[in-house]
């Protein structure tokens, strides 16, 4: 076996990964595929061990206006835990009735400073932090402003330690601090000494979860499914035409939220496909704590937690040079989720893209994944 991350005991801890695993709809027990995802997805809820107190949220305007041909609403909610989080809306200014609503999830990118303006923009005053990230990953794009305009009402929010749901320094102890300080909001440099203070912290925050008896997906869930809730809850949006999409860590968040809430209807998972395996052996050291789900690999592969929509339409949007991930995998997980979605009778409801270039979901990807919504939430 080539280096991997475990030296000597990697190929033992491979071995460990049943192919197809106990709950796979690749198994030859599964025949139909509600009776296997009933089974398969009540098994990942299980496992993920979220908090509790599940409500629609009340979302409190903070104000309203137009930009750029949309009408974007601010709003704010308190979650049971954790500062209240902030959140945008935005649809087209001249929209009327019911719309197709897609909860855009944004991504990681080792910036938990930052958290719903990396894909949105509700003005032409940007932070360079945010030019420059939307820069690198989405062709200068704020994407979430771009499938709006195309007649949808598309919500975005901060999840559970990014944003305005970060952690604060001044609720923790000094001990683990590093000396950091936030005295000057929103400079360059405390977002910088910030996200390095967030990268360290980490581990932190998973091992305290799991002390918990919780796991880091399941409060992002509770999180981002909460924000579903009131999503499907206006009444300018169609609670049968609900989708969701991201990138990286938001490519994450759409296969969890995807596996988990049978109302989402329509997915776009962004540079972040690969298998158990890969992680395993291979990209461990470049993710997020935010990826386990402790157990969850001897029930379900990961391509196999976004394959619990089907016959829902998923589309995987893949980079070749991403070095988040090694090539094989992510044709493995293409392989997986096709067989998935042959066996379920709805081959057409899947596809994967592979584009060259590094980790990003850059102006040509987006065009596929608006038509990808446009086809399945439009019709």
């Amino acid at each position: 076996m080539p280096p991997n991350m475990l030296g000597a005991y990697g190929e033992w801890a491979a071995q460990s990964l049943a192919d197809p695993p106990r709950l796979s709809f690749r198994q030859f027990m599964f025949s139909g595929v509600d009776a296997w995802r009933a089974v398969a997805r009540a098994r990942f809820r299980e496992l993920l061990l979220g908090p509790g107190g599940a409500a629609t949220p009340v979302a409190v305007l903070q104000h309203q206006l137009e930009f750029d041909g949309l009408a974007i609403e601010h709003l704010q909610w308190q979650l049971p835990y954790g500062p209240p989080t902030e959140a945008v809306v935005l649809k087209p200014a001249a929209a009327r009735g019911k719309l197709p609503g897609v909860v855009g999830l944004h991504d990681h990118g080792g910036n938990k400073y930052l958290g719903l303006r990396k894909i949105t923009r509700i003005s032409k005053d940007l932070h360079p932090a945010v030019v420059r990230h939307q820069q690198q990953y989405y062709g200068g794009a704020a994407w979430a402003n771009e499938l709006a305009r195309r007649g949808y009402v598309v919500l975005v929010h901060d999840t559970f330690t990014f944003g305005s749901r970060r952690m604060r320094v001044a609720d923790l102890p000094e001990s683990i601090r590093n000396g950091l300080a936030e005295v000057n909001p929103e400079s360059e440099d405390e977002i910088e000494h910030y996200n390095h203070f967030a990268a360290n912290h980490e581990h932190i925050i998973a091992k305290s979860l799991f002390s918990a008896g919780m796991t880091w997906p399941g409060v992002f869930i509770f999180d981002d499914q909460r924000a579903l809730d009131y999503l499907a809850s206006r009444p300018d949006v169609d609670a049968n035409r609900l989708g969701c999409a991201g990138l990286s860590g938001g490519g994450l968040r759409t296969v969890m939220l995807t596996g988990a809430d049978e109302r989402i209807r329509c997915s776009c998972c962004v540079g972040m496909m690969t298998t158990w395996r890969d992680y395993l052996l291979n990209k461990s050291f470049t993710h997020t704590w935010m990826c386990y789900v402790p157990g969850l690999p001897r029930d379900l592969d990961y391509p196999e937690i976004l394959g619990l929509g089907a016959p829902n339409p998923v589309l995987v949007l893949n980079n070749r040079q991403d070095d988040l991930f090694t090539m094989p995998e992510m044709e493995r997980a293409d392989r997986i989720l096709t067989a998935v979605y042959k066996k379920a009778g709805a081959p057409e409801r899947y596809r994967a893209s592979f584009y060259d270039g590094p980790h990003k979901f850059d102006l040509e990807m987006q065009k596929e994944a608006f038509a990808w919504f446009d086809r399945w939430l439009k019709a």
